[in-house]
């Protein structure tokens, strides 16, 4: 009988790899949960728009028009009660995490779970 080579037993002995690399695979990559219990969004904002709404909902990130100017923070607030309103959370849950001044964010909603930040977006992206 031949002996068993080194490479295959190490890849049966750990099947926990593959499960780690895919801890959520029915939830994007652009919504993951931080700790405690708050759950990040990287957003794609577009402002300028006439009204605000989601545009795209993929692994990337979500992306979102905004309806009021890029300048002195207005399309910030506008993002943040945007996505306040479509998530059911009060406005002081919603902050920006990082990404202030460019198109590309991260928004941290504090107090959620994963599944119902999904199930409204998913919800918003179908109506859309």
């Amino acid at each position: 009988m031949p002996p068993v080579k080194k490479g295959k037993t190490k890849a049966k002995a750990n099947p926990t790899e593959s499960t780690q690399s895919d801890r959520n695979p029915k939830f994007p990559s652009c919504i993951r949960a931080v700790s405690p219990s708050s759950v990040a969004i990287t957003v794609h904002a577009k402002p300028g728009s006439k009204i605000a709404s989601v545009t795209d909902f993929s692994d990337n990130a979500l992306g979102v028009q905004i309806d009021a100017p890029p300048k002195d923070g207005e399309a910030n607030a506008a993002l943040i009660d945007y996505l306040s309103s479509v998530l059911g959370v009060k406005r002081r849950q919603v902050s920006i995490g990082s990404g202030s001044k460019s198109r590309d964010k991260v928004v941290i909603v504090e107090d959620v779970t994963l599944e119902s930040v999904f199930g409204s977006l998913d919800r918003i992206s179908k109506c859309s």
